[in-house]
């Protein structure tokens, strides 16, 4: 299986977080928040002085890490940043498009449900050819 992509099994691996403050805070008070020996964190808590360039960065930073198992993004900053988020194709990280306070989810944005539906409707097509 050359082709394939290898999917790690650290036992360690981490969340990281791309979200509005209280989102943050809530994940933080669950005990996801880390911070490494460079005092880097596994976070961007995203305000109005945050820039699209800070999101595309830090979105690209979590996913190159090798710590990290899943990056949760709140789906109206995902939508900042839509075009780095949906040409993002490995299965780790993850990425989970979640809801925050004020934005509510839309799952017609979700690119990860996109791709199931894709996936599944692709699938069916076959089915019924056979």
């Amino acid at each position: 299986m050359a082709g394939r992509a290898q999917i790690r099994t650290n036992n360690s691996a981490l969340i990281a977080m791309i979200a509005d403050e209280d989102t943050i805070t809530g994940f933080l008070l669950a005990g996801v928040g880390n911070v490494d020996l460079r005092r880097k964190t596994n976070y961007l808590i995203v305000d109005s002085k945050t820039t699209v360039k800070q999101i595309e960065d830090a979105f690209k930073e979590f996913t190159t890490k090798d710590d990290i198992g899943i990056v949760l993004i709140s789906q109206y900053v995902a939508n900042m940043i839509r075009f780095v988020v949906d040409s993002y194709n490995k299965p780790i990280p993850a990425i989970l498009e979640i809801p925050s306070k004020d934005h509510p989810y839309d799952p017609a944005h979700d690119s990860v449900l996109s791709r199931v539906k894709h996936l599944f409707s692709s699938e069916s097509v076959a089915s019924e050819r056979r």
